[in-house]
């Protein structure tokens, strides 16, 4: 498979229209005094499977031919992307395989096996789960999709950024968590295919900052062991998705957990909405860093809600 494009961005809006939703923009007065800027988040919380996941997994399950649906689809996922996969799989009536590492969110577990996913646990590493995945790739004939280096899945997740911009006209600058980097990537390649003038930001917490280490040295960093209690930001940058984060001029900016939890209360209090703490690292960003956005008009992507009421990071 090659890079995805901005062309391939609006093929996949049309792919997808029929299963994901247009999720809403929200607004807070409070928010822009606190910053200095005029801005306006995205509810990817609110997207279907409760995270912007299920826009790449949709767009990589209606992609395949007949012949390769049958067969069913595999990946490896510690929640939302296993999660968004296998309820994808279920619109077209394929099997979704799952690999889950020991330790993941409970929560997120849950909702993958209610999603009609095949689970299958192994070790907390990503070796481990590459392997997994490939074992079970070789032996039923499942087409892999993985979680964020896949361009299909890629351009499923840029489709947030069009809706975005047509709901909130003349933003000019975007700002997204980065994690595996396949909703950092869709972003850049969108905003930029429609603007080029787009500034772009990402959001990562300071004991996950390898995207940030690796734009900074000019190379992707290796594995590391994350220490943060973002969960759903704690994987390695992509391959594909570095290249593309440096292509298109990604500027990313380390936060705290302890900002990242704060940001996730503020959201609450003046948005009324509960999204998870690698979500509220974008708004954590814009709060210690208010000179890189003061002035600007900001597209915030809050990128999932899938929130384990039972076990909340404070």
């Amino acid at each position: 498979m090659t890079g995805s494009t901005f062309a391939d961005v609006r093929d996949a809006a049309a792919r997808i229209a029929p299963y994901a939703l247009v999720t809403p923009v929200l607004r807070s007065d409070r928010i822009d005094a606190l910053v200095g800027a005029s801005i306006v988040f995205k509810c990817e919380n609110l997207q279907r499977g409760g995270a912007f996941k299920f826009r790449g997994a949709t767009n990589a399950v209606w992609s395949l031919g007949d012949e390769e649906a049958a067969r069913g689809v595999v990946t490896h996922s510690s929640g939302n992307h296993g999660n968004a996969l296998a309820m994808a799989a279920r619109t077209r009536g394929i099997a979704a395989h799952v690999v889950v590492p020991e330790g993941a969110v409970k929560a997120k577990v849950d909702a993958i096996a209610a999603a009609g996913a095949i689970i299958h646990r192994c070790a907390p590493t990503t070796a481990a789960r590459e392997a997994a995945a490939a074992e079970i790739q070789a032996r039923t004939g499942a087409e892999l999709v993985h979680p964020y280096a896949d361009p299909r899945v890629m351009a499923g997740q840029g489709t947030l950024l069009p809706e975005l911009l047509r709901q909130a006209p003349g933003l000019d600058t975007i700002l997204f968590p980065v994690g595996g980097g396949g909703l950092a990537s869709g972003c850049s390649i969108a905003a930029h295919g429609i603007d080029p003038g787009i500034a772009l930001f990402g959001a990562e917490p300071e004991g996950a900052d390898d995207a940030a280490r690796s734009l900074e040295s000019g190379r992707r960093v290796g594995p590391f062991t994350p220490e943060t209690v973002c969960d759903g930001l704690r994987t390695l940058i992509g391959e594909p998705n570095f290249h593309v984060l440096r292509e298109h001029g990604v500027s990313v900016l380390r936060v705290s957990d302890g900002e990242a939890i704060d940001a996730m209360k503020l959201l609450w209090t003046e948005l009324r909405i509960v999204v998870e703490v690698s979500s509220a690292t974008v708004l954590a960003a814009m709060l210690r860093y208010p000179d890189r956005f003061a002035g600007r008009r900001v597209g915030v992507v809050l990128s999932g809600g899938n929130v384990d009421l039972d076990a909340l990071p404070w």
